[in-house]
């Protein structure tokens, strides 16, 4: 079976062990087949928004168990990334997941009108308003680094409808300031090598249902993926890409089933 080939697990979520508040059938099966098996799974997300807390018991709701241990999110690789980098604080545009990230690894969070600023960190933000952007804009104008929790232009808020995700937020200041981001989130490295650290190293196997964020950023490490066609991406959009992933499969069987 595929699992005896692997020694790390590494799971998106939406589209991949849920879809809504339904998990994808099969995946819980396939979750405990892995476990029972040994091998060492980390659930990865780019939202930057939800705690490992919060995503931790969203698995568990969907017949997941899951521990916040096992998650990584591209708050926290931020956050770790810029408490290395000795940044004492950052403006934030985002939630609860990047602000309780940031406090945690002391990178001190600035709310209101502040006219310098360690950082400035972009992630997404349902509460999002004009004069957060201006003074994002305005701060990283003064100097300070532009930070991208994650790329993804749109976020899925379910029944077929897309938000404007970070990726679109980060788009609005960068337009305003003539300044690219730096992008922490999937298919960049830094939360690729932060998961499989959680997961327990050795040969990983990335699992998800995007091209463009989870199999780019396997191809890019020189990692295996499995792209499963339960969420977005489909057979078709691979001859559209210049990449493929490692394997195709309609669901996570492929896992466990006998060759």
């Amino acid at each position: 079976m595929l699992a005896e080939r692997y020694d790390a697990f590494l799971f998106d979520l939406d589209g991949v062990l849920y879809r809504g508040d339904e998990p994808v059938p099969g995946a819980p099966e396939a979750v405990a087949a892995l476990r029972d098996l040994g091998k060492g799974i980390a659930f990865v997300t780019n939202n930057s928004s939800r705690t490992p807390e919060t995503v931790a018991a969203r698995l568990r709701s969907v017949g997941i168990p899951a521990d916040p241990g096992e998650v990584e999110t591209s708050a926290l690789t931020t956050a770790a990334i810029l408490a290395e980098r000795g940044v004492r604080d950052a403006y934030v545009i985002g939630g609860e997941g990047v602000r309780r990230a940031l406090a945690a690894a002391e990178v001190a969070v600035m709310d209101g009108d502040p006219t310098v600023a360690g950082a400035v960190v972009v992630g997404f933000d349902p509460e999002v308003d004009y004069a957060k952007l201006r003074r994002a804009s305005l701060l990283v104008q003064a100097g300070a680094p532009l930070i991208a929790t994650n790329p993804d232009a749109s976020f899925p808020a379910g029944n077929g409808e897309r938000w404007p995700g970070a990726g679109a937020l980060v788009a609005a200041v960068e337009t305003t300031t003539g300044i690219r981001a730096e992008v922490i989130g999937k298919p960049n490295a830094p939360i690729l090598r932060a998961a499989l650290a959680r997961a327990g190293g050795g040969r990983p196997l990335m699992i998800g249902d995007r091209l463009d964020t989870d199999i780019a950023g396997a191809v890019t490490m020189g990692w295996a993926s499995l792209l499963v066609l339960t969420g977005i991406s489909s057979r078709n959009d691979v001859h559209d890409v210049g990449f493929a992933p490692s394997y195709i499969w309609d669901d996570l069987s492929l896992l466990t089933d006998p060759d």
